[in-house]
């Protein structure tokens, strides 16, 4: 498994550029960031994909025209749904793409890498960014093959929960049985039980006088 970048990049970028989006309250400041950073290392293996050669030659020797070139292509994307305005989504992500790219060369120049071990370490970050954003992400840098990634968060019941209610269902199912099966008694039954009674009462004291008599 490659080197987790996604999340190295997050946490370079929450120590590195504290500064990114100031007025912004720290959890939709992470959550933004999370979508840019997602986005432009999306848009570095795509671009990959296309042109291996060109790619390590803008992480050896990073040029600014290139990230702007880069960050204003995504912004303008029909495909981009974030929520940003658009100068401050601009620059927000040519700042990240930037710092990316200044991670990318340092990691470059400390580990002896190659074209190839570079190759092998972007095309790995698939796996990591699988499920990190929504799908327009993914439209915008055209790495098709993780839209539907991201989980549906839905209300789960505890298993508490589920069992009570698995409970109710089956009281109640018993319930109806119960009634279903149980005999109906008419209600002129319960008036005539004392008549009955006397009745043979009566003929029982008849029986006995008879055969004292």
């Amino acid at each position: 498994m490659a080197f987790d970048l996604v999340q190295y990049f997050a946490e370079q970028l929450e120590t590195q550029k504290p500064e990114l989006l100031p007025h912004l309250s720290k959890e939709d400041k992470r959550s933004h960031i999370a979508e840019i950073n997602a986005l432009t290392l999306g848009e570095l293996i795509s671009q990959w994909r296309l042109n291996d050669k060109k790619v390590y030659q803008e992480i050896t020797s990073p040029d600014d025209l290139y990230v702007q070139e880069v960050a204003r292509h995504l912004t303008t994307s029909k495909e981009n749904a974030s929520s940003l305005p658009r100068t401050e989504l601009e620059e927000l992500t040519a700042a990240i793409f930037k710092r990316q790219l200044t991670e990318l060369k340092q990691l470059h120049d400390t580990g002896n890498h190659t074209l190839q071990s570079i190759r092998e370490l972007l095309l790995g970050q698939i796996e990591h960014l699988s499920g990190q954003a929504d799908n327009w992400v993914w439209s915008t840098n055209n790495l098709l093959e993780l839209k539907g990634s991201k989980p549906i968060i839905a209300d789960e019941l505890s298993l508490e929960e589920s069992m009570k209610e698995f409970n109710q269902m089956v009281n109640q199912h018993t319930g109806h049985e119960q009634e279903e099966t149980a005999p109906i008694i008419p209600t002129w039954s319960k008036v005539a039980e004392p008549l009955v009674a006397i009745v043979i009462l009566w003929v029982l004291y008849s029986a006995v006088c008879n055969i004292f008599a």
